[in-house]
């Protein structure tokens, strides 16, 4: 599970637990610059967590997925152990294409991102 929180020029997620250990991060910071827009979209999640090559991180079945994947010719970074839990960030000109985290509510996440960066709920 992680912690996404919206400042005024930077986009931080910090992961929780033992999280930090398997993702290989306890902290992402974020331009706002840098963030296209946040959605939930849990099928695509949980589809997308068994597909792709780990970097770095772990992956355990349906139960985690956690750390740097490549996916689709991008790198993105996940902490997720609840795909219908989960919200995915876009990001651009970033060495993540999209950060996929647990979080305690994804929808009230995605509409603060969104609402942060000006950009249209999805």
């Amino acid at each position: 599970m992680a912690t996404v929180e919206v400042g005024a020029e930077e986009l931080s997620v910090e992961m929780k637990g033992m999280d930090r250990v398997w993702s290989l991060h306890s902290r992402l910071a974020i331009p706002l610059a840098h963030v296209s827009g946040a959605r939930v979209d849990p099928d695509l999640v949980r589809t997308s967590a068994r597909e792709g090559l780990k970097l770095a991180g772990a992956r355990v079945g349906s139960h985690l997925t956690a750390g740097t994947f490549r996916q689709e010719g991008d790198w993105v970074f996940w902490d997720v152990h609840h795909p219908e839990r989960s919200v995915i960030i876009d990001l651009h000109d970033e060495a993540y294409a999209r950060l996929v985290v647990e979080v305690d509510d994804p929808a009230a996440t995605a509409t603060a991102v969104n609402r942060a960066v000006g950009a249209a709920p999805a």
